[in-house]
């Protein structure tokens, strides 16, 4: 950052919110900075998760971006049989999620989880959260489904090339699973994300009491 003493700057550290700071000095490797004032306390996300199946890098960083500037509070990337990518770089996931909280203005970053198998993410289900699982076969409304819940809620999306039966029969036959229609179009896996998020958050996350 190109700064000189005197210049003022906006600090977030993800524990106590947004700060006012001023430019004390400037080193080669460092800067000293004086906190002025808190501006505003860490911000309390919907408790609402995303998790996305794995997509090629440049699909899944826009997903990680998009989720964190919609206010998930956490993103659970997941394994299927026809997930192209098996793995990410943690550096480069924290890196994309703090770029994208500076932008909007979040001073809370989402809880960044790593990837694990379908199988695994469904027996540690926790039985008080909702999964709603975006099925590209169809399932009810998703607008309705998310207006009509309250409480802990999730979106499970799936890879470029969808579930395949067996996911599918294992996703429905958890009892917290809702399989939703996220419309009459078939969305490419980082649009589902992208869309669904943006749906739950006008119908039952904090874009209500704006």
């Amino acid at each position: 950052m190109r700064v000189a003493p005197g210049d003022a700057v906006v600090l977030c550290d993800d524990l106590t919110g947004e700060w006012a700071a001023r430019v004390a000095d400037v080193g080669k490797r460092e800067v000293a900075l004086i906190v002025e004032t808190r501006l505003r306390p860490r911000e309390l996300a919907p408790d609402f998760w995303l998790c996305p199946a794995l997509l090629k890098k440049d699909r899944f960083d826009l997903v990680l971006e998009k989720a964190t500037e919609l206010g998930v509070r956490a993103i659970r990337p997941v394994l299927t049989r026809r997930c192209v990518a098996d793995k990410l770089n943690p550096e480069r996931v924290r890196a994309i999620a703090v770029e994208a909280a500076e932008q909007c203005a979040r001073t809370a970053l989402p809880e960044l989880a790593e990837p694990v198998k379908l199988d695994a993410l469904l027996r540690d289900w926790p039985q008080d959260r909702a999964l709603f699982f975006a099925d590209e076969l169809g399932g009810a409304r998703a607008a309705q489904e998310f207006a009509a819940h309250s409480g802990p809620a999730a979106l499970l999306t799936g890879p470029e090339g969808g579930f395949d039966d067996a996911e599918r029969e294992a996703i429905r036959a958890l009892p917290q699973a809702v399989p939703i229609s996220l419309g009459p179009r078939i969305l490419r896996g980082e649009t589902a994300a992208i869309a669904g998020v943006a749906l739950w958050m006008a119908q039952a996350g904090d874009w209500r009491a704006e």
